[in-house]
């Protein structure tokens, strides 16, 4: 299988992988430029064409590094998808032009500067124009190319004061001079300086740069913004599914309680007064035996207390169809505590009639037996509440911060995207307390 056909298999399954970048902010079309993978460039300008405009920290795109290595069909594709990165500069204000004059591909020559003439007069940070790079470099093929066309300035004098031929003098390189000399490329100190055209070039490649600088800046925002809305979306979606399953936990339990609190007054330690015959005295058919006990008491209010919230927990929930997010968590929120309740009053049955069947010589198992549970419970509750109250405490910290951030006149446009309307202030909690 060919490189193009195992990435095309990589993008299919992992379709972020097409603007991934490493620390030095490299993508893989600057590898696959860099190589000359002609395959693997056309397949991810063709599933995303603004990978062509990605600049690496050094500020080289892909076209930089195909153009330095001589890469003709990448230049061409790469020139075909976004032909106007053709004049954008790295950190050291080189466009591609300049990185071509560095190889020895005639043809990456020709046809940058068909994309876009004015490169040839284009200069970098230190005033050289192509010209001057291939006359340093001593590429003869590259030289002649460049002088050759109409619009290369031969009289181009960079900061160090020199032209294309003094710099081929100055290296070395006397075959280029001569060739420059040929084509009626001067020194120097032949030339008259022109100040004024200088400036004028220096404040357009400055321009230039400030150009490059927004637009990366724009394209790296929409980026973020990007990112940041499809975080939001699964983060709502995340919650949606909480109370979803939030709601369908509670209806469970619910009738679960309902279903226990109803059976246990029906199956009571010491049964009911049911044979006529051997009604015992103030007794009457069909009472319990344990009614007179203070924790028969206990126990037939607490379960009925757990019965009946339960049951309007489960009347609610089958009820009422909430979808409104707000709303559904407001309404989740009143139901949890009455569940907790329910196990409250459920709980406190439990402990009544274990007083009953332990006997009044065994009561300590029963005093055991509510301490323990008094312990869990207090636990489990305490711990909830703790964690209820830390995560209400956190989330007004992040509002306040939030507030703050958009009045305060020194945050930066890029900062104030990101704490923009698009997320809200919800989606910044770790704990979904009800």
């Amino acid at each position: 299988m060919s490189a193009a056909g195992v990435l095309k298999i990589l993008m299919e399954a992992i379709p972020q992988l097409l603007a991934t970048v490493d620390q030095s902010n490299t993508t893989a079309l600057h590898t696959a430029a860099a190589q000359g993978h002609i395959e693997v460039v056309d397949f991810l300008l063709e599933n995303n064409s603004s990978l062509a405009t990605i600049a690496r920290n050094n500020g080289k795109t892909a076209l930089h590094s195909s153009a330095r290595n001589g890469h003709f069909e990448v230049v061409k594709a790469i020139l075909s998808k976004e032909q106007r990165i053709a004049t954008w500069n790295d950190k050291k204000g080189q466009t591609a032009l300049h990185m071509a004059a560095k190889g020895h591909s005639t043809e990456v020559i020709e046809a940058l500067v068909a994309s876009d003439p004015a490169l040839v007069t284009m200069v970098d940070g230190k005033g050289n124009t192509a010209l001057h790079i291939a006359a340093r470099k001593g590429r003869a093929q590259i030289v002649r190319t460049l002088v050759k066309h109409n619009g290369t300035n031969k009289e181009a004098v960079n900061k160090s004061g020199e032209t294309a031929i003094d710099t081929a003098e100055k290296t070395g390189h006397s075959d280029i001079a001569s060739i420059l000399q040929e084509y009626g490329v001067q020194s120097a100190k032949y030339i008259k300086t022109q100040p004024a055209p200088i400036a004028a070039r220096e404040l357009k490649q400055t321009v230039s740069d400030i150009k490059h600088e927004v637009h990366d800046q724009l394209e790296h925002t929409r980026q973020t913004r990007r990112r940041m809305r499809g975080i939001a979306k699964r983060l709502n979606k995340m919650h949606a599914e909480g109370l979803n399953n939030a709601i369908t936990s509670t209806t469970v339990v619910a009738v679960l309680i309902a279903t226990v609190a109803f059976a246990a007054i029906f199956t009571l330690p010491g049964q009911y007064a049911d044979d006529p015959k051997k009604v015992p005295p103030g007794f009457s058919q069909g009472e319990a035996n344990i009614a007179p006990d203070i924790e028969f008491t206990i126990f037939f209010i607490f379960d009925s207390l757990a019965l009946f919230i339960s049951l309007a927990v489960v009347v609610v929930q089958t009820s009422v169809v909430v979808v409104e997010r707000k709303a559904k968590k407001q309404m989740m929120a009143v139901i949890n505590k009455l569940m907790w309740l329910a196990c409250a009053f459920i709980s406190a049955a439990f402990l009544a009639l274990c007083f009953i069947i332990v006997g009044k010589n065994e009561r300590w198992l029963a005093i055991g037996v509510t301490i323990i549970g008094t312990l869990i419970m207090a636990t489990t509750l305490g711990t909830l509440c703790y964690w209820v109250i830390m995560h209400r405490i956190e989330a007004s910290n992040l509002r306040s911060l939030r507030r703050s951030a958009r009045n305060s006149r020194s945050q930066s446009w890029s900062v104030s995207v990101m704490t923009d309307s698009e997320i809200p202030d919800d989606e910044y909690k770790k704990l979904y307390a009800l």
